[in-house]
């Protein structure tokens, strides 16, 4: 960001952010932009109202006082001259508290309306939903109205009726006004009508309703409702309110620093890799940057407009309306959605904002109680909140400094592929290839409706066998793909059992077990986007140094297209301000403006790097985060290198398509920038029934889940038809396996009640399928498996007799039979604090051999885990 970007984001981005709010929340409703644009424009003139009303004021005082000393000063101009003429000048001035700069106090109806001229004029130019929209005999609304054809000539008709409007207007406004005054306002009008003479025609539009309220207002004030003359006004009351700057000051400053500096610092703090592509880095600190100076424009300059433009008795109210903002800021910030699951790194939650109706309730009750105290007892301590807000600001300061300083070491920390070549691996036709797919969170839950909906699915995938019977050790990667990787010595019992190591170091331990012995077995061994290695969140492929063979990459990103990661880089800088926001309002009003993580914003259109999604089957944009590995599948093909020689080949690759859902488009299940599903749900509501079994598709997390199921599955079978072009197929063993699911509550089956609180087991059921050798059909197996399997699958038949090349335990699957099995229900997923010796403690789930079985599973506390499996 340059100085100009940060000027401007501070004296326009508030408002402009404020149009885009407003704009987005009424076209959400109506889906009509240009009905959108007559709403903003009413929202906004009414809003302002208050603030020009004044403005009017204070410009009338001022031109009163001018009147009054005119004939003071031509006299004095005429008297004297120089140095002497000053003299005089200024101390007349001061004999009637008039200083020079008060002119000044003549033109802030125009100092208003230049930065929302800007910030309009920014937001409508260049509006993505604008473009192509015909509104009444608009055409388009994106571009110049051109209403009126002499010939092949069109003339703009908006911008001569807008002038003509305000023109109108003015003269209404300035009646008895000075010539000069009427020049003024006479030659801005020109002005903007050759400005706005060619901008797009809902620009145009919506200036002309402006004008257009701002005549009706003049008629109002200036004929209808003529002002009571100065004499006959009675004497003002003494304001019974006492406005205190100090406290004013306090609760901007600590709205700054909470909204702008502590909460956007803290976010990044706790993941900051998750917000890098290592392929165009652009450091989060900046989001901080962004954040805080649309802080210091909405509260420090934009509030004290507000605040210097309102009476005395305005100023005591706004004050304690800041009070009160201040007190519930920082309670629904500390105490209220504490517990609503993963925000990803668009600053989504991956379950949705969802709140339970207690605490809706408690939140509301909260909001009128602290509105009533700050009303009632203000007037008697009105010095300690002002003391205790800069306390805490001073206070947030300091850990937003550490937040900013532990970002900056983390970031320092970042470590890519060490291979400069593209990402590529080979297979070979004549040798043995083993590949693990690795696909983070998909869901076995959806395998059924899948292949019901998409009969070739099984063709696609001929010769695979899917486990409907399986679970994972945990319902987050940290704690479930550890055994997928080196098998049953790394499920969370096992590994809290290793209690003198660091969950870190035993994660790159299992990252390190199928890689080194299929080395050891002489294979060409690639390893793609290791999870989670080193901890880090950008995966740290240097825990393969000490094996040089060992082929590494990082593909997520690789792919992408530049333009779409500037877009998505745009949409932090903007929307890391409206989650701060966000996550200091109540509850209600959090829900609002998520917009189901769109944070109300407007014009992506079709080229959005972001979705948004309307209901269960409209969607404008792309899903970024999801197309950076979508894009990784949709390159198989050309990252596989077919040989002819006898080499084996061992590839694992990691990819979270799954994990960063986004609405497909039906029926063909291919991400699209303009979706439209509503036909083709409607005729297919059925496809979500089967055998008397209902998959709930109640809201848009669980459609868009499904279809990126679908559509990953779609996917991954053009690379399989690929490899049997190219005669891989047969002699390659591919599992396709995933770490969890997820709890969406989409199945009945998997609905347990605890303690009160519903359960979703379907959170740890992960898609498990294998291609062996030469194998033929799909078939559907209810053996219980675990992705624990993963890795004595993958050796079975080609490494005899499998050892840990690390512990030098025989690899197998005794422990899946030998006792129950304990899974982690945490959602503690950060392996920035979940990363001492041992898992933090939390419920654990018990299975044993049949997860359909609701019988089978129970749930304790961690204490009977350590009694039941002796864990020291």
């Amino acid at each position: 960001m340059s100085f100009w970007s940060v000027l401007s984001t501070i004296i326009i981005g508030p408002l402009k952010l404020l149009f885009e709010i407003i704009f987005q929340a009424i076209y959400s409703a109506v889906f009509n932009p240009g009905i959108a644009i007559v709403f903003l424009s009413l929202a906004m003139n009414f809003l302002v109202l208050p603030l020009y009303k004044r403005a009017d004021a204070i410009q009338e005082q001022s031109r009163d006082i001018e009147s009054r000393l005119k004939d003071g000063i031509t006299h004095i101009k005429k008297t004297f001259s120089g140095s002497e003429k000053m003299m005089v000048l200024q101390t007349y001035y001061r004999q009637n508290n008039y200083s020079p700069t008060n002119a000044l106090k003549g033109s802030v109806s125009l100092l208003l309306e230049i930065p929302f001229f800007m910030a309009a004029y920014q937001f409508l130019s260049n509006l993505e939903t604008l473009k192509g929209f015909q509104f009444g005999p608009i055409t388009d609304l994106g571009a110049p109205d051109g209403l009126i054809k002499i010939g092949g000539l069109a003339i703009n008709l908006l911008p001569i009726l807008m002038t003509l409007i305000n023109s109108i207007s003015s003269a209404i406004y300035l009646k008895g006004f000075p010539l000069k005054n009427k020049i003024q306002m006479y030659g801005i009008a020109l002005v903007f009508l050759v400005f706005l003479y060619n901008s797009p025609a809902g620009l145009v539009f919506y200036w002309t309703l402006n004008n257009v309220f701002s005549l009706v207002k003049n008629i109002v004030l200036k004929i209808i409702k003529p002002s009571v003359s100065k004499k006959e006004q009675p004497k003002a009351a003494k304001a019974e309110l006492v406005p205190s700057r100090k406290l004013f000051t306090a609760t901007t400053v600590f709205l700054t620093v909470l909204i702008g500096l502590l909460i956007p610092s803290t976010y990044i703090a706790a993941s900051p890799q998750e917000y890098v592509d290592t392929t165009y880095y652009f450091s989060p600190l900046w989001f901080v940057v962004s954040a805080f100076c649309l802080a210091v424009g909405l509260f420090l300059l934009w509030f004290n407009v507000f605040y210097w433009l309102s009476s005395s008795e305005g100023k005591a109210i706004f004050e304690r309306i800041l009070l009160a903002l201040c007190v519930l800021a920082i309670v629904n910030y500390m105490f209220f959605g504490r517990h609503l699951g993963v925000v990803s790194s668009v600053l989504r939650y991956e379950g949705g904002l969802q709140f339970q109706p207690a605490e809706r309730w408690i939140n509301d009750g909260l909001f009128v109680i602290v509105i009533v105290l700050a009303a009632v007892f203000i007037r008697k301590i009105r010095k300690v909140p002002g003391v205790i807000l800069i306390i805490a600001a001073v206070a947030m300061v300091v850990m937003s400094g550490i937040n900013i300083y532990q970002t900056a070491g983390a970031l320092s920390q970042i470590s890519t592929s060490k291979n400069e070549k593209g990402p590529h691996f080979e297979l070979s036709k004549n040798g043995r290839n083993v590949v693990v797919l690795f696909l983070d969170r998909a869901m076995a839950e959806y395998m059924p409706y899948l292949l019901n909906e998409r009969p070739e699915l099984k063709e696609i995938y001929d010769g695979f066998t899917w486990y409907s019977n399986v679970i994972s050790y945990g319902g987050h990667t940290n704690m479930a793909a550890p055994a997928l990787m080196g098998g049953y010595e790394y499920t969370p019992v096992e590994l809290n059992r290793r209690g003198g190591e660091s969950l870190k170091d035993k994660n790159n331990e299992a990252l390190k077990v199928m890689p080194v012995m299929f080395l050891n077995e002489g294979y060409n061994v690639t390893v793609c986007d290791a999870p989670y290695a080193n901890y880090e969140w950008i995966p740290d492929m240097s825990i393969y140094d000490e094996y040089p063979e060992i082929n590494t990459y990082i593909t997520k990103g690789y792919f992408g297209d530049i333009k779409d990661k500037q877009q998505v880089i745009t949409g932090n800088l903007r929307n890391f301000f409206c989650f701060s926001v966000m996550k200091t309002l109540p509850a209600e009003l959090q829900i609002l403006l998520y917009d189901g993580g769109n944070y109300l914003m407007a014009g992506q259109g079709e080229s959005g790097a972001y979705q948004l999604i309307y209901g269960l089957s409209v969607a404008t944009g792309m899903n970024q985060a999801f197309m950076e590995s979508y894009q990784v599948l949709n390159n198989l093909n050309r990252m596989t290198e077919i040989t002819g020689d006898s080499e084996n080949n061992y590839l694992f690759l990691y990819n979270d398509a799954p994990h960063e859902p986004m609405m497909f488009r039906e029926p063909d299940y291919v991400p699209a920038s303009r979706i439209d599903n509503t036909k083709y749900d409607e005729a297919h509501k059925d496809r979500f029934i089967l055998d008397g079994m209902s998959l709930n598709i109640d809201n848009y997390e669980q459609i868009i889940h499904y279809e990126t199921n679908m559509g990953v599955l779609l996917k991954v079978g053009e690379w399989l038809d690929y490899l049997r072009k190219n005669g891989v197929y047969d002699n390659t063993r591919i599992i396709i396996v995933s770490d969890h699911g997820y709890y969406l509550y989409q199945s009945e089956i998997f609905q347990w009640t605890r303690n009160g609180k519903a359960v979703d087991i379907s959170n740890f059921y992960p898609l498990l399928m294998v291609k062996d050798f030469d194998a033929k059909g799909f078939t559907i197996s209810d053996e219980f498996m675990t992705n624990a399997d993963t890795p004595v699958i993958a050796t079975e038949g080609l490494i005899s007799d499998p050892v840990n090349p690390f512990t030098g335990k025989p690899l197998n699957s005794d422990e899946k039979t030998a006792h129950d099995q304990f899974i982690m229900t945490s959602k503690n997923w950060s392996v920035n604090s979940n990363n001492g010796n041992v898992f933090a403690a939390s419920t654990w789930a018990v299975i044993k051999n049949n997860i359909w079985d609701r019988n089978a599973w129970r749930f304790i506390d961690y204490s009977i885990v350590l009694k039941e499996h002796a864990i020291p």
